[in-house]
């Protein structure tokens, strides 16, 4: 992988043009939702560690401010799951493209970095590519899965898109847009003393350091069966629809087996206190066996909470792939709108929603979407993955399309959008 902070290659690039060495670069770049603040922080320090002068303007989250972002607005406003959904918080969504666009005008921005959510991000890039912005979208749009006549929009509001997955490259080779595969940065942030750590010490360390889950332990001691950690979503819309039907599939399995324990680790504390009152309707039994913890002191606490795990069941997305890499059995549950739904079905190609499963081109981990997302389901899926054998071999596909996933991503996205840009400004000389 090359190591976009070596000096000399620091030096070939900046010396390549004097405008870049002797001003400031102006850096517009917006992240639609919490898995996108993740991949721009990643993105902005990897930028920050060739230059200590860039001036960052957009809308992201606590991860990419501590990298020098000053947000323009919350992150959540553009984090609206779902077609129908959209459509209620569309002025909205207008409105908000207006106050970026008039941002980026006022800073006069050199770059602009769309970090996913295309369905915003290409709209804003269509209004700035042709005024001589550099516009480049982060996270390739699903055009591998469906609708792949939307390329020739892509190429007409962006210079580069940076694909995070090898699967993703054929199409637009097919189109002759430039694309490069980054790799997803979770492959080189992920914490590795993680997997190196027996998991009963992984197990010891993470409740040692968190006052709720001392206390939600303390007085089971060795009364713990398996550790399942739970993660519904980060949005608002995931969490009401899918966390209810996980909870379906908890009761029964605390009937079958009193002594599991699940943990949610929430992404922030207002997702807590959504989590919380979901789970506070239900059964003190069910509530005796949950943990709902927020941990601002340690960035990466749900990959902490994943490791310390025996099972994760989850929402599809990137949690998926976390999970994979931190080499942890999954189930996933997931829900739409039905109308979401019925029109997604008729447009996507691919017959999977989890990342380690269209990544291994087969269902190495079991999917329960829409009507199989059942409590009986949920229960009878967990059950029989917990049991050693089918354990094992999930595990053992896990760690195979891992490692053939690390072999597929060698290029960093700093020095791929650096080294796109000076070819493109030497085609315009």
């Amino acid at each position: 992988m090359t190591d976009f902070s070596t000096p000399d290659k620091h030096t070939e690039l900046t010396e390549q043009t004097p405008e870049l060495k002797s001003t400031p670069l102006v850096i517009g770049i917006v992240a639609g939702e919490v898995s996108g603040d993740s991949l721009g922080a990643d993105f902005m320090q990897q930028m920050n560690n060739l230059r200590d002068d860039i001036v960052w303007v957009g809308v992201g989250g606590s991860m990419m401010e501590a990298q020098g972002l000053q947000s323009i607005f919350p992150l959540s406003r553009l984090a609206v799951m779902g077609l129908v959904e959209v459509m209620g918080q569309l002025p909205d969504l207008l409105k908000a493209r207006r106050e970026l666009l008039s941002a980026f005008k006022a800073a006069n921005i050199d770059w602009f970095i769309g970090i996913d959510a295309p369905d915003f991000n290409l709209r804003v890039s269509k209004k700035l590519k042709p005024k001589g912005v550099f516009c480049v979208q982060y996270v390739s749009p699903s055009i591998w899965a469906w609708r792949e006549s939307r390329i020739h929009n892509i190429k007409a509001a962006t210079n580069l898109v940076l694909c995070l997955f090898p699967f993703e490259l054929p199409v637009y080779e097919r189109h002759n847009h430039p694309a490069i595969c980054v790799g997803h940065p979770l492959l080189r942030t992920i914490d590795q003393t993680l997997l190196e750590t027996p998991i009963n010490q992984r197990r010891s360390e993470l409740v040692w350091h968190n006052d709720g889950l001392q206390q939600f332990f303390i007085e089971r001691f060795d009364d713990v069966s398996q550790l399942i950690c739970v993660m519904p979503g980060s949005r608002r819309g995931e969490i009401t629809a899918i966390l209810p039907l996980m909870l379906d599939g908890i009761q029964r399995l605390i009937l079958l087996d009193p002594k599991l324990c699940f943990i949610i680790p929430t992404v922030d504390q207002n997702h807590q206190y959504i989590v919380q009152d979901v789970i506070d309707q239900r059964s003190e039994q069910l509530r005796a066996a949950i943990v709902v913890v927020y941990d601002d002191s340690q960035p990466t606490f749900s990959q902490q909470a994943m490791a310390a795990s025996d099972i994760v069941m989850l929402a599809s997305g990137t949690a998926t792939l976390e999970a994979m890499l931190l080499e942890r059995p999954m189930v996933v549950v997931y829900q739409l709108n039905k109308l979401t739904y019925q029109i997604a079905k008729r447009l996507v190609k691919v017959p999977y929603v989890a990342l380690p499963n269209i990544l291994a081109g087969t269902a190495i981990v079991p999917e329960l979407i829409q009507e199989q997302a059942s409590g009986d389901n949920i229960c009878r899926t967990l059950m029989r993955l917990l049991q050693p054998r089918a354990y094992a071999e999930q595990l053992k596909d896990l760690v195979a399309t891992k490692r053939s996933l690390e072999q597929q991503s060698n290029h960093d996205p700093a020095n791929s959008v650096i080294e796109q840009w000076f070819i493109q400004k030497d085609h315009e000389d």
